[in-house]
């Protein structure tokens, strides 16, 4: 039996890994907008590893949550490319959230555990139908 489209979104994994990609990306689509309008709500980090502006952090959320809530709605059409880009989106945006962490911890921490999770989900892949013998 060939799988088609439908059997690849009828995946429980697959689709709660799309909501929370959804979710994932319009929380950073937030967090850069918060960083971009207004540099001074967060508090920073004088000694930290990762010095960047606000406003540069604050455009890397919002391009990287633009574009994982795209392919977050593409895995509803069971869209094979948006399984592969929702990976390795979600690892850069696990990894701007390690960056992230001086500025917002316990955010940054939930984020970052989120989109472990997204990316197991989407490794998995639906379950598939062994042979039937009739």
């Amino acid at each position: 039996m060939t799988l088609t489209p439908k059997h690849v979104v009828q995946s429980g994994w697959t689709i709660l890994a799309a909501v929370l990609m959804i979710f994932g990306g319009a929380m950073a689509i937030f967090e850069g907008i918060s960083a971009i309008a207004k540099d001074d709500l967060f508090v920073t980090a004088h000694n930290y590893t990762f010095k960047f502006s606000l406003t540069s952090w604050g455009w890397i959320h919002l391009i990287l949550g633009i574009v994982i809530v795209l392919a977050g709605c593409a895995l509803f059409t069971g869209a094979v490319w948006a399984r592969a880009i929702g990976v390795i989106i979600a690892g850069l945006v696990a990894i701007a959230n390690f960056m992230w962490l001086p500025y917002y911890p316990f955010w940054a921490i939930v984020l970052i555990a989120m989109n472990i999770f997204i990316i197991w989900a989407l490794c998995t892949g639906p379950a598939r139908e062994g042979p039937t013998v009739a």
